[in-house]
């Protein structure tokens, strides 16, 4: 194994923040950055907020109603007038209602108009309408709520989703920055060793052991090396920019610039995967993804369409019964101090089309999320493989390009001893120099990709997901 690529074997995922000094900026700063003050984060998480309300609006379906009613007659053959004051209470469990108010009524009404004509005290009223086949179980004030409260926990596996994307993209900056950093010092530092080699042909062409056109080479090439360390800064900048938008202030939320005496000596440890890593995170994934929690609470609504759709193809049977209490001594001759009244009404349509149409629909919707169901876990074993086998080709690249960087290394001292001795023009040394250079950018982009293949695979299996979470089942 290559002595510069120090590798260690983990079978764990918790990649710790390596502090360097208190002002080294670690992944772990980042992440916990995007979970408190992230604002796309915080937006996503007011779906729950909107949704509880529309769990509200849906409750407001049972909130109790007053009802008030004024009856005159003042030139009609009945000149009576009737007057009433009810509330009425909505029930969750049986579909029904209770109600209870008062009832007056004064002057000349006909006999047969009892529900409308009291004692003279009026009378106290106290009632309830139940039905006992279709709406018994379930109608659509309480389907209309289950499915909003549904709607509600379906906001969870969204903002678990964007969760996950959020985390990928920070540690893709994150190590991007990382990435442009080593690739400034490494331009920084041909450049230097350009700048160093100018200083010693000087002083060989005023003894005159060179000829001038060998520093006006030499400073051709700090010229160039120079507009490259201008690029390899502006990507610099560009890095730092993009990971600001995740590097945030605990407290306010702004934004904070990282700064390069942030950037630690290296990228963080490396992680080493065996299959049985592969398997167990694959199978826990399954559970922690998103996409089956998701199409899991849509066939609870589902179920919900279907069990209202089977309502709705019983008979309408409805049972009223009121309780009348008069009220006050002087009562007519044809009204009861206390009389009880029942009613029973039976309906059913004929046809029932809308009924039998919402079930079809229903139970073709449902199959197809099982088929759905059925891609998203092999959706997410496919992912988690293909994320696998990414960062394992990474890390064995990684190997390459670190033995590249050495035999590189080793060229070039060759090649400035032998220029040192005469034995070697400045041309054969920039070249080895230039092998140098790019040996590391390999090596420095090598890293950066196998550290974004580990933040894929770990979107992939959705290791940052909380495991309280599970799939919704009813």
């Amino acid at each position: 194994m290559p002595p510069r690529l120090l590798i260690t074997l983990l079978f764990i995922f918790s990649i710790p923040s390596t502090t360097l000094a208190k002002k080294t900026l670690g992944l772990e700063d980042i992440l916990t950055s995007v979970r408190k003050q992230y604002p796309p984060l915080l937006a996503v998480r007011l779906q729950r907020d909107i949704a509880n309300g529309k769990v509200r609006k849906a409750e407001g379906a049972f909130d109790p109603i007053l009802s008030a009613a004024l009856m005159a007659r003042p030139a009609n053959y009945y000149t009576g007038t009737n007057g009433s004051v009810m509330i009425a209470q909505p029930l969750r469990n049986s579909g029904g209602e209770v109600y209870a108010g008062y009832r007056v009524s004064s002057g000349f009404l006909a006999d047969y108009e009892r529900k409308i004509r009291t004692a003279d005290g009026g009378e106290g009223v106290l009632g309830v309408n139940l039905p006992l086949l279709r709406n018994r179980a379930i109608d659509e004030r309480r389907a209309k709520l289950t499915q909003a409260e549904l709607d509600r926990e379906l906001t969870n596996p969204e903002i678990l989703r964007q969760y996950l994307n959020f985390m990928r993209a920070s540690r893709i900056a994150y190590y991007n920055w990382i990435a442009a950093g080593k690739r400034l010092s490494a331009a920084e530092q041909i450049l230097q060793i350009a700048k160093d080699r100018d200083t010693a042909l000087g002083e060989q062409l005023k003894e005159g052991a060179i000829a001038r056109i060998v520093q006006v080479d030499n400073r051709r090439l700090i010229v160039s090396r120079e507009i490259a360390v201008v690029n390899a800064r502006r990507s610099f900048e560009a890095a730092s920019i993009a990971l600001s938008l995740f590097h945030r202030d605990l407290n306010t939320g702004t934004t904070i610039m990282p700064t390069r005496e942030q950037l630690p000596e290296g990228f963080p440890p490396l992680l080493l995967l065996d299959e049985m890593t592969l398997v167990n995170d694959r199978g826990r994934a399954i559970f922690r993804r998103p996409e089956v929690r998701q199409i899991g609470i849509l066939q609870s609504k589902a179920k919900v369409d279907q069990r209202l759709a089977l309502n709705n193809l019983k008979p309408n049977l409805d049972l009223a019964v009121e309780l009348n209490q008069a009220l006050g001594g002087d009562l007519p001759k044809d009204i009861e101090n206390t009389e009880l009244t029942a009613l029973l009404n039976f309906s059913v349509p004929i046809g029932r089309n809308e009924a039998k149409g919402r079930l079809e629909a229903v139970k073709a919707y449902m199959a197809q999320l099982v088929k759905e169901k059925e891609f998203a876990r092999e959706n997410i074993i496919a992912d988690a493989n293909d994320s696998f086998s990414a960062l394992n080709a990474a890390y064995q690249a990684l190997a390459q390009t670190t033995l590249n960087v050495e035999l590189s290394e080793e060229l070039e001292l060759a090649e400035a001893d032998k220029f040192k001795n005469g034995a070697s023009d400045l041309l054969a040394v920039q070249i080895r120099e230039q092998a140098t250079f790019d040996a590391r950018i390999l090596e420095i982009d090598a890293l950066n990709t196998y550290f974004k293949a580990l933040a894929d695979y770990l979107a992939a299996v959705a290791k940052d997901s909380p495991t309280h979470l599970t799939p919704v089942n009813r």
